[in-house]
């Protein structure tokens, strides 16, 4: 037993330095840049594609779906590397490469003369991409232990406003330019501004490991089947980490048709799907600074556990939702527990393992988060032409109750005591 939690709760690292609250305000500021410069593109991609010459709905549907999910699912696999960079090298270094190479890639894509020049540029952008796990690496390594909680809650609410702000830009200028492709040349200058502001603001107290160290860490992939098996819980965290992003989105291909089949074809339908749509990442923006910080004072794993319930318990009652407010009050339930998930499970993962290793393991969670976006429209869409679309939200409730179990059985109460 004691061995157990000896391993679940490593000794805590040197204290961070005095300035960590600059660093982690900075950070919440270019993280909340950096999603603006993500979610831009998020209206315009579909419409940009007649520009490139596909004009058949069916093809641009099909496009739109493999350009959004291209990225996430290349970043899958080299998240984990960043992430052993990044401890090797300093994480601030990685925010910097990462930044860099989403502006340059955001910016060809403005130029892009063929749907397969955008599609190379948007594979490009994953293999450079590792932003978000490169951020909460140096924040974690920053921050006092006994703040992670409230840290990374505020860095998620960055991302959070920037996600919900985004949209909203890039679809006001293009109708404002009246051209498409204005939008990823304002990305890729506000991306730009992430990193100059990254580069002169944030400060890094970072302590190069040994050589040996290093070369013993990064000798193969193995280093992370054996770091998984090795760290109890650590594996539950990562398809935490997974099933979050899964279950926001899951719903988010049929969210307009559910709304459709809830209130008929009114001429409203548009503003009615966005409104369900953005009250769940409402509510996360609400919830996300509460919930890590309250993680901070009474333990993270009660509440991942109190958050996974919740969510699992606001997603199942939408598969029987009969009346578009009541559907919308569930999403906005959905969105507080979700809130939830995020930090504290990264919390946890931050007190599981020692600072030295930790850009290579968020690394790993950020490879979980990629996956999560990359199968959850896909399942969504399959399950929905399936069985229904009200089946979506009771598988995805079912997986989260699932998850919920592991958590419990597999993460140790030892953690929170470490």
């Amino acid at each position: 037993m004691s061995g157990t939690q000896d391993r679940a709760a490593p000794p805590p690292d040197p204290l961070p330095p005095p300035n960590w609250a600059f660093t982690l305000w900075t950070m919440v500021g270019i993280q909340l840049v950096m999603s603006l410069s993500f979610t831009i593109l998020a209206p315009i991609m579909p419409l940009y594609l007649p520009d490139l010459g596909v004009h058949r709905p069916d093809l641009i549907d099909l496009w739109a779906g493999i350009l959004a999910s291209v990225t996430s699912f290349v970043a899958t696999f080299t998240a984990p590397v960043w992430g052993r960079m990044a401890d090797r090298y300093g994480r601030k270094l990685m925010v910097l490469r990462s930044s860099i190479g989403i502006s340059v890639f955001t910016g060809l894509m403005g130029i892009a003369t063929s749907v397969w020049h955008l599609l190379a540029f948007r594979m490009a952008m994953g293999l450079f991409a590792g932003f978000n796990s490169a951020a909460i690496a140096l924040v974690a390594s920053q921050v006092p232990d006994q703040r992670l909680g409230y840290a990374l809650g505020w860095l998620s609410t960055g991302q959070l406003v920037g996600s919900l702000i985004g949209p909203i830009i890039g679809g006001g200028l293009a109708d404002l330019t009246g051209s498409y492709r204005a939008p990823f040349f304002f990305a890729a200058a506000i991306s730009m501004i992430g990193f100059a502001l990254a580069w002169r603001l944030v400060p890094e107290r970072f302590v190069r490991p040994p050589p040996l160290a290093s070369a013993r860490r990064g000798r193969s992939t193995a280093s992370a089947v054996a770091l998984l098996r090795g760290t109890p819980g650590l594996a539950a965290l990562m398809l935490v980490l997974l099933l979050a992003q899964f279950a926001v989105q899951a719903v988010q291909p049929i969210v307009t048709l559910f709304v459709q089949q809830l209130t008929g074809p009114v001429p409203q339908l548009a503003t009615l799907a966005g409104m369900a749509f953005s009250v769940t990442g409402l509510a996360d923006v609400l919830a996300s600074p509460f919930l890590g910080k309250r993680s901070d004072v009474i333990g993270y794993r009660r509440v991942l556990l109190i958050s996974l319930f919740g969510a699992a318990a606001a997603t199942l009652p939408q598969a029987f939702a009969h009346g578009y407010w009541v559907f919308v009050a569930e999403r906005f339930g959905v969105g507080c527990f979700i809130g939830g998930i995020l930090p504290t499970a990264n919390a946890l993962i931050g007190r599981m393992v020692p600072s030295a290793s930790r850009g290579f393991v968020y690394g790993l969670s950020s490879s979980a988060n990629f996956l999560g976006i990359a199968l959850g429209p896909l399942t969504g869409g399959l399950v929905a032409a399936s069985v229904g679309l009200r089946w979506v939200f009771v598988v995805t409730a079912a997986l989260l109750l699932l998850n919920l179990a592991w958590v419990r059985l597999a993460v140790p109460a030892a953690v929170d005591r470490g």
